[in-house]
């Protein structure tokens, strides 16, 4: 029997055990760098699999495990992210979230399943591995520090030669995946504006700089860092999600907070568009007599899938689900702190179709009311296992 063939009994074999991870996991969900009581579930179903892992001591939650094959050989990761969001859950399943304004809304808990599902493929299958496989159990996704976190943790990092790592994606259908070479999702970065005026009484303007006028006019001049500054031919989004200002009906607002968000997918490009709205927001500021200043953060770079790791996904796919499972999809300007593993390293990241209108799995991530297709689930295992297989054969 060969590799993919053993793979998709696995499949098989493990069809329930992924699901009834997926929604242990579903059940009991912990936000970003809270993960401690997924942390340690992932760690007992991995010592009862006879794979050796550690947590990372730093905040005591994620875990990287090890699977060393019986041939020697070079060494892969393959990487999941944890952690949920603070919603409170809408579905009425026997599997809701038990914790109170805290859900798996994102699909991170069908993430954990799958990679458990590549775990206990890839342990019975060590004689046929030609090097070592790497499992990353990563918390904090959701902040964009996580991929940092466990980079510091240990020498894996440096240790490996390719990494894969995947999204259940709701706007892919299920039995798809998208696999691409190059920009896949965007450069997600934080700013925040402070604006400084002058307070007083609503009936006396002209003793006051009016804060909210000037954050006003701040997000307005925003838009020309898109339509103005910024090359047509290059994506970029710049939203300006909250303002704070004001306390009562007639008090002439003295401050104000503006934060928002910048989507990009040249990381080149950031520096560029810092300075433009650095320079936006002292220059509309000071036109109003007022002060301001932006604190810049940036989030996660953009992912970058390679070209021969890309190739390698994409034929695993095809062994896996078959030809037709292949599929393409526009990149996307979400986030996501994979990025930081394709730094420095050769990987690739998948998008993996579960969306399914038969079993209600049509809500966006994010949303109270998301599910997922959880027929998906042994599919995305086995293309992680296979993967991982492939990789080492290649490079041994």
């Amino acid at each position: 029997m060969n590799d993919a063939d053993m793979i998709k009994t696995y499949m098989k074999t493990y069809e329930g055990q992924i699901r009834q991870w997926r929604r242990q996991f579903h059940e009991y969900p912990e936000t970003s760098f809270q993960e401690r009581r997924t942390t340690l579930r992932i760690v007992n179903i991995l010592e009862d699999m006879g794979i050796p892992c550690e947590v990372n001591p730093e905040q005591h939650t994620g875990v990287v495990a090890k699977i060393e094959g019986d041939h020697p050989g070079k060494a892969v990761a393959l990487r999941a992210d944890i952690d949920a969001l603070p919603v409170q859950e809408a579905n009425d399943v026997p599997f809701k979230s038990r914790c109170s304004g805290c859900m798996h809304a994102c699909g991170h808990d069908g993430h954990i399943a799958v990679l458990l599902g590549a775990a206990r493929m890839l342990v019975n299958m060590k004689d046929r591995l030609y090097g070592t496989v790497y499992l990353i159990f990563q918390p904090g996704e959701e902040t964009g520090r996580g991929a940092p976190y466990m980079i510091r943790f240990g020498n894996w990092y440096e240790e490996i030669g390719s990494i894969f790592g995947g999204h259940l994606w709701i706007d892919v259908p299920s039995g798809k995946v998208s696999v691409e070479k190059g920009e896949r999702m965007a450069a997600a970065d934080e700013f925040t504006i402070l604006v400084h005026g002058l307070a007083g009484h609503g009936s006396q303007p002209q003793q006051t700089v009016d804060a909210t006028v000037v954050a006003s006019a701040i997000v307005l001049n925003l838009q020309s860092v898109v339509s103005r500054h910024v090359s047509p031919l290059d994506s970029v989004v710049l939203t300006v999600g909250t303002m704070k200002s004001g306390t009562r009906f007639n008090i002439i607002s003295g401050e104000a907070e503006l934060r928002g968000t910048t989507r990009y997918f040249k990381k080149e490009m950031a520096e560029d568009i810092k300075t433009t709205m650095e320079r936006i927001v002292q220059n509309t500021a000071a036109a109003y007599g007022a002060s301001a200043e932006l604190q810049y953060r940036v989030m996660v770079p953009p992912v970058v899938n390679e070209e021969g790791c890309s190739a390698i996904a994409e034929d695993a796919v095809r062994k896996i689900l078959g030809g037709d499972a292949v599929t393409t999809l526009e990149k996307t300007t979400g986030g996501e702190d994979f990025a930081y593993y394709l730094e420095k390293k050769p990987g690739c990241f998948a998008l993996i179709g579960i969306y399914n209108p038969d079993v209600g799995a049509v809500h966006s991530h994010h949303s109270d009311t998301f599910t997922l297709d959880e027929s998906a689930l042994p599919g995305a295992a086995g293309i992680y296992a296979m993967y991982a297989v492939d990789w080492l054969r290649l490079h041994s």
